[in-house]
């Protein structure tokens, strides 16, 4: 592909090694499999996405465990890590990527302020990482910095390396 954007990028890797992706974005509501899909052709890599908004949804979709919402809160490192490993399994994806955070204006507190994202990337050979950043940007730009940074983490992990499964 002639196309320089980061997307792009990220397909041609996933290309390259043959494998498909999948996500499970909150806060950022489907902005990375938005992304992802404005390249053309990506359909041969990438196959579905969750956006779950709600706990409910978390839980029901994503099987994340009602324990560990319950211990760490809906933004933490644990949750987005089940929902990145319950996209991999629901979407039958080789790597999945999951966002969860507080986009703003309000929802945050002295623990958890305004911008806590966690990035989560799950895939083959018990490939596991997860981010977090904390963005101090409006709403807007809280999704689109977090939509970023999980392009970002999908490249590095796929560039570094990995076998399809």
């Amino acid at each position: 592909m002639s196309d320089e954007r980061l997307e792009a990028k990220v397909g041609d890797l996933l290309l390259g090694k043959g494998w498909t992706v999948g996500t499970a974005e909150s806060c950022t509501g489907g902005l990375v499999l938005h992304r992802l899909t404005n390249v053309a052709g990506s359909s041969a890599y990438v196959l579905g996405g969750v956006v779950a908004y709600s706990n409910a949804i978390k839980q029901s979709v994503l099987r994340v465990r009602h324990g560990t919402l319950i211990a760490y809160g809906a933004v933490s490192e644990q949750v987005a890590l089940e929902m990145a490993q319950g996209a991999r399994a629901l979407l039958s994806v080789d790597v999945a990527v999951s966002i969860t955070g507080i986009a703003g204006p309000g929802g945050g507190t002295p623990e958890k302020p305004v911008g806590l994202t966690y990035i989560a990337l799950v895939g083959p050979n018990n490939l596991q990482l997860v981010e977090r950043q904390v963005w101090d940007g409006d709403r807007e730009a809280n999704k689109a910095a977090s939509a970023e940074a999980a392009l970002l983490l999908l490249q590095r992990a796929l560039a570094n390396g990995g076998a399809a499964r």
